[in-house]
Protein backbone atom coordinates (compact mmCIF):
# COMPACT_ATOMS: atom_id res chain seq x y z
CA UNK A 1 0.00 0.00 0.00
CA UNK A 2 1.19 3.51 -0.73
CA UNK A 3 1.46 5.36 2.55
CA UNK A 4 1.37 9.08 3.10
CA UNK A 5 4.29 9.43 5.50
CA UNK A 6 4.73 13.17 5.82
CA UNK A 7 1.35 14.76 5.24
CA UNK A 8 0.09 17.19 7.85
CA UNK A 9 -3.50 17.80 6.87
CA UNK A 10 -6.53 18.46 9.01
CA UNK A 11 -9.11 17.09 6.60
CA UNK A 12 -9.27 13.85 4.70
CA UNK A 13 -8.37 13.96 1.01
CA UNK A 14 -11.37 13.72 -1.32
CA UNK A 15 -9.99 10.43 -2.66
CA UNK A 16 -10.54 8.62 0.65
CA UNK A 17 -13.54 6.30 0.26
CA UNK A 18 -12.91 3.79 3.04
CA UNK A 19 -12.11 4.00 6.72
CA UNK A 20 -11.42 1.54 9.51
CA UNK A 21 -11.43 1.73 13.27
CA UNK A 22 -8.34 -0.03 14.63
CA UNK A 23 -7.55 -0.53 18.31
CA UNK A 24 -3.98 -0.09 19.48
CA UNK A 25 -3.99 -2.48 22.43
CA UNK A 26 -1.42 -3.82 24.84
CA UNK A 27 -0.46 -4.17 28.44
CA UNK A 28 0.43 -1.32 30.81
CA UNK A 29 3.46 0.59 29.51
CA UNK A 30 3.66 -1.18 26.13
CA UNK A 31 3.85 2.09 24.15
CA UNK A 32 0.30 2.54 22.87
CA UNK A 33 0.11 6.30 23.45
CA UNK A 34 3.53 6.73 21.88
CA UNK A 35 2.57 4.81 18.73
CA UNK A 36 -0.72 6.68 18.24
CA UNK A 37 1.13 9.96 18.67
CA UNK A 38 3.92 9.04 16.28
CA UNK A 39 1.66 8.06 13.37
CA UNK A 40 -1.32 10.41 13.76
CA UNK A 41 -1.61 13.11 11.09
CA UNK A 42 -3.88 15.14 13.36
CA UNK A 43 -3.11 16.24 16.88
CA UNK A 44 -3.83 13.11 18.92
CA UNK A 45 -6.37 13.10 21.70
CA UNK A 46 -4.81 11.82 24.91
CA UNK A 47 -6.41 11.05 28.26
CA UNK A 48 -3.25 10.64 30.30
CA UNK A 49 -3.09 11.42 33.99
CA UNK A 50 -0.10 11.48 36.35
CA UNK A 51 0.69 8.24 38.17
CA UNK A 52 0.30 8.97 41.87
CA UNK A 53 0.97 7.14 45.13
CA UNK A 54 -2.64 5.93 45.01
CA UNK A 55 -1.56 3.42 42.34
CA UNK A 56 1.11 1.88 44.57
CA UNK A 57 0.50 -1.85 44.80
CA UNK A 58 -1.98 -1.67 41.91
CA UNK A 59 0.09 -0.66 38.89
CA UNK A 60 3.27 -2.66 38.39
CA UNK A 61 5.97 -0.17 37.38
CA UNK A 62 8.78 -2.74 37.36
CA UNK A 63 10.92 -2.13 34.30
CA UNK A 64 9.20 1.23 33.60
CA UNK A 65 11.44 3.72 35.43
CA UNK A 66 10.54 6.70 33.23
CA UNK A 67 6.77 6.22 33.20
CA UNK A 68 5.01 9.08 35.00
CA UNK A 69 1.61 9.15 33.25
CA UNK A 70 -1.00 6.60 32.24
CA UNK A 71 -4.01 6.51 29.90
CA UNK A 72 -7.28 6.44 31.82
CA UNK A 73 -9.75 6.31 28.91
CA UNK A 74 -8.29 6.09 25.39
CA UNK A 75 -5.98 7.75 22.90
CA UNK A 76 -7.26 8.79 19.48
CA UNK A 77 -5.51 9.55 16.22
CA UNK A 78 -6.04 9.32 12.49
CA UNK A 79 -3.80 8.18 9.68
CA UNK A 80 -4.46 8.32 5.95
CA UNK A 81 -2.76 5.09 4.99
CA UNK A 82 -3.31 5.33 1.24
CA UNK A 83 -5.14 7.64 -1.15
CA UNK A 84 -8.33 5.61 -0.48
CA UNK A 85 -8.06 4.38 3.12
CA UNK A 86 -7.99 6.21 6.46
CA UNK A 87 -7.45 4.54 9.81
CA UNK A 88 -9.03 5.81 13.02
CA UNK A 89 -6.77 4.65 15.83
CA UNK A 90 -8.01 4.10 19.38
CA UNK A 91 -5.35 3.37 21.99
CA UNK A 92 -6.74 1.31 24.85
CA UNK A 93 -5.92 1.80 28.54
CA UNK A 94 -3.41 -0.74 29.79
CA UNK A 95 -4.33 -1.42 33.41
CA UNK A 96 -6.64 -4.29 34.24
CA UNK A 97 -8.96 -2.05 36.23
CA UNK A 98 -9.83 -0.16 33.04
CA UNK A 99 -10.70 -3.21 30.92
CA UNK A 100 -14.48 -2.70 31.40
CA UNK A 101 -14.03 0.47 29.31
CA UNK A 102 -12.80 -1.71 26.45
CA UNK A 103 -16.42 -2.78 25.84
CA UNK A 104 -17.09 0.71 24.49
CA UNK A 105 -13.97 0.66 22.32
CA UNK A 106 -14.84 -2.71 20.78
CA UNK A 107 -17.91 -1.27 19.02
CA UNK A 108 -17.18 -0.83 15.34
CA UNK A 109 -13.55 -1.93 15.60
CA UNK A 110 -12.27 -3.94 12.66
CA UNK A 111 -9.33 -5.34 14.59
CA UNK A 112 -6.54 -4.59 17.03
CA UNK A 113 -2.77 -4.23 16.80
CA UNK A 114 -1.33 -5.46 20.11
CA UNK A 115 1.93 -3.92 21.27
CA UNK A 116 4.12 -6.10 23.49
CA UNK A 117 7.26 -5.42 25.49
CA UNK A 118 9.69 -8.35 25.76
CA UNK A 119 10.51 -7.32 29.35
CA UNK A 120 6.89 -7.96 30.36
CA UNK A 121 5.78 -10.49 27.79
CA UNK A 122 3.54 -12.41 30.19
CA UNK A 123 1.45 -9.25 30.70
CA UNK A 124 0.19 -9.62 27.12
CA UNK A 125 -1.80 -12.77 27.93
CA UNK A 126 -4.76 -10.89 29.41
CA UNK A 127 -4.99 -8.50 26.45
CA UNK A 128 -4.78 -11.27 23.86
CA UNK A 129 -7.32 -13.31 25.83
CA UNK A 130 -9.82 -10.43 25.76
CA UNK A 131 -9.49 -10.08 21.99
CA UNK A 132 -9.84 -13.82 21.44
CA UNK A 133 -12.96 -13.92 23.64
CA UNK A 134 -14.54 -11.20 21.50
CA UNK A 135 -13.45 -12.82 18.25
CA UNK A 136 -11.73 -9.59 17.20
CA UNK A 137 -8.92 -10.11 14.68
CA UNK A 138 -5.57 -8.97 16.00
CA UNK A 139 -1.94 -8.73 15.06
CA UNK A 140 1.05 -8.38 17.36
CA UNK A 141 3.92 -5.89 17.13
CA UNK A 142 6.94 -6.22 19.40
CA UNK A 143 7.83 -2.71 20.56
CA UNK A 144 11.62 -2.66 20.56
CA UNK A 145 12.38 -0.68 23.69
CA UNK A 146 15.97 0.45 24.13
CA UNK A 147 17.80 -2.06 26.31
CA UNK A 148 15.00 -4.66 26.13
CA UNK A 149 16.03 -8.22 25.24
CA UNK A 150 15.66 -9.17 21.58
CA UNK A 151 14.17 -12.47 20.50
CA UNK A 152 13.44 -14.01 17.13
CA UNK A 153 9.81 -13.50 16.12
CA UNK A 154 9.32 -17.28 16.04
CA UNK A 155 10.29 -17.38 19.73
CA UNK A 156 7.81 -14.60 20.50
CA UNK A 157 5.08 -16.46 18.61
CA UNK A 158 5.76 -19.58 20.64
CA UNK A 159 5.94 -17.72 23.97
CA UNK A 160 2.58 -16.03 23.31
CA UNK A 161 1.05 -19.22 21.84
CA UNK A 162 0.00 -17.33 18.71
CA UNK A 163 -1.61 -19.17 15.81
CA UNK A 164 0.40 -19.24 12.59
CA UNK A 165 -2.01 -16.84 10.86
CA UNK A 166 -1.63 -14.08 13.49
CA UNK A 167 0.41 -11.22 12.01
CA UNK A 168 3.61 -10.79 14.04
CA UNK A 169 6.07 -7.98 13.41
CA UNK A 170 8.28 -5.55 15.31
CA UNK A 171 8.48 -1.78 15.49
CA UNK A 172 9.79 1.19 17.42
CA UNK A 173 6.66 2.99 18.61
CA UNK A 174 8.59 6.27 18.73
CA UNK A 175 9.35 6.08 15.01
CA UNK A 176 6.66 7.09 12.51
CA UNK A 177 7.85 4.96 9.61
CA UNK A 178 8.49 1.87 11.72
CA UNK A 179 5.08 2.12 13.35
CA UNK A 180 3.30 2.66 10.03
CA UNK A 181 4.97 -0.45 8.64
CA UNK A 182 3.50 -2.44 11.55
CA UNK A 183 0.06 -0.98 10.82
CA UNK A 184 0.40 -1.76 7.13
CA UNK A 185 1.29 -5.39 7.88
CA UNK A 186 -1.88 -5.71 9.97
CA UNK A 187 -4.12 -3.89 7.48
CA UNK A 188 -2.81 -6.07 4.65
CA UNK A 189 -3.83 -9.10 6.71
CA UNK A 190 -7.32 -7.64 7.14
CA UNK A 191 -7.47 -7.00 3.40
CA UNK A 192 -6.39 -10.55 2.58
CA UNK A 193 -9.06 -11.89 4.89
CA UNK A 194 -11.66 -9.73 3.08
CA UNK A 195 -12.52 -7.77 6.24
CA UNK A 196 -11.85 -4.47 4.46
CA UNK A 197 -13.91 -5.19 1.35
CA UNK A 198 -17.23 -3.83 2.55
CA UNK A 199 -16.01 -0.63 4.20
CA UNK A 200 -17.07 2.67 2.70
Amino acid sequence: MDSVLSSEHQYLPATVTRSAKILIAGHFGAGKTTLVGSVSEIRPLRTEEPITEASTGIDDLAGLPGKTETTVAFDFGRRTLSHRLALYLFGTPGQNRFTPFWEHLFHGALGALVLVDTRRLQDSDTVIGLLEERGLPFGVAVNEFEGAPRYALDEIRQALALDDDVVLTSCDARDEVSSIHALIAFVEYLHRSSRLEHLS
